[in-house]
């Protein structure tokens, strides 16, 4: 489909909402790259990331635009598929600042965010940051700690701030979580609450890698480990400026109530459907898919590759037989299609 829009509007300044509000980041003033570029980088990414991860391209592809869309992603599988490397990798192609905090049963919020510490010197608090002042920081087994620790990540993720003792402090653009979540061990994991998942664009499963593939990952970690010799291909400032073009992507007005109809079907046809936030995130990670594949503007390919990813965690069901894959599966086939005008 093509879907060139006559009258088009910037698609960030009636997305960004909330999320950003009254926050200064270095997207503010930075310079748009080309599409082509950005297409370019994205595809850089991905190879780079693939001399680690060996196989699941589609993954690896879902975490290289949710970074390029100002998103945050799930991983949820069992443990020893690569959630962890997936992320160290993601970090050091782009040359970031890479945090890692372990999630554990007896964590506490200020572990994560900070706290203010007594200089006996200068007779003042100071605060000393937690591993969340990063560019990309990697949650390990986020849901191993109690829900009251897991909520010191909520601020940071939706606003790009923490606050402490009441003071604000912004973190550092960009900002990306990459989470992991143990899918087994129920007895000794806490469920993620709805409004923590709702602040992830996307959740994704690696899986067992194919007999082949596991060959071919043998015969690269036998030695030393590839991550080790990764080499970055960008830096932080072009990761900035790349997303400053996929914020700018164009999305016309019958794409954005075609993402209504989809959002609003999840509504109609669960106990609880998807928020408002997941529908930007929807148009969002669009965008993303868009400028990747070489174009400014978004076309109902791209919304109907990314609402899996993006929509499906969002979903309650009462129904056992039916989850909210099977809810954006019925969505996707069900609510038409309306070609914007050439």
């Amino acid at each position: 489909m093509t879907d060139p829009d006559p009258t088009p509007a910037p698609a960030h300044a009636e997305t960004d909402g909330a999320a950003t509000a009254g926050l200064q980041t270095d997207s503010d003033t930075a310079e748009p790259l080309p599409v082509d570029d950005v297409a370019t980088l994205h595809e850089a990414i991905e190879d780079n990331v693939s001399q680690v991860i060996v196989g699941h391209k589609a993954v690896i592809e879902h975490v290289s635009l949710a970074l390029l869309a100002r998103g945050h992603v799930l991983l949820d599988d069992v443990p020893g598929v690569g959630k962890t490397m997936l992320a160290r990798a993601i970090a050091t192609s782009i040359d970031c600042t890479f945090r890692r905090i372990q999630f554990t049963p007896d964590l506490l919020p200020t572990d994560v965010t900070g706290v203010n510490v007594f200089n006996q010197k200068d007779r003042e608090f100071e605060f000393q940051s937690g591993p969340v002042f990063g560019n990309i920081v990697l949650g390990d087994e986020i849901n191993r700690a109690p829900p009251k620790t897991q909520s010191a990540l909520l601020e940071a993720m939706e606003e790009q701030q923490v606050t402490v003792d009441g003071e604000t402090h912004t973190l550092p653009d960009p900002f990306t979580v990459i989470a992991t979540q143990n899918a087994v061990e129920p007895n000794q994991t806490y469920e993620l609450p709805l409004a923590e998942l709702d602040r992830f664009m996307k959740k994704l499963h690696l899986g067992y890698p194919t007999p082949e593939e596991e060959a071919e990952l043998l015969g690269r970690t036998v030695g030393d480990h590839p991550i080790e010799s990764l080499e970055s291909i960008t830096d932080r400032e072009t990761i900035v400026r790349a997303r400053e073009t996929v914020a700018n992507a164009r999305v016309a007005q019958p794409i954005r109530d075609y993402a209504t109809r989809l959002v609003g079907y999840t509504r109609e046809h669960a106990r609880i459907g998807v928020s408002p936030r997941g529908t930007i995130a929807l148009l969002r990670g669009a965008q993303a898919r868009a400028v990747t594949s070489g174009r400014a503007y978004v076309i109902p390919d791209d919304i109907q590759a990314e609402a899996p990813a993006v929509l499906s965690h969002r979903i309650r069901v009462d129904d056992h037989d039916r989850d909210g894959d099977a809810i954006v599966s019925e969505a996707l086939e069900r609510v038409a299609v309306e070609t914007p005008e050439q």
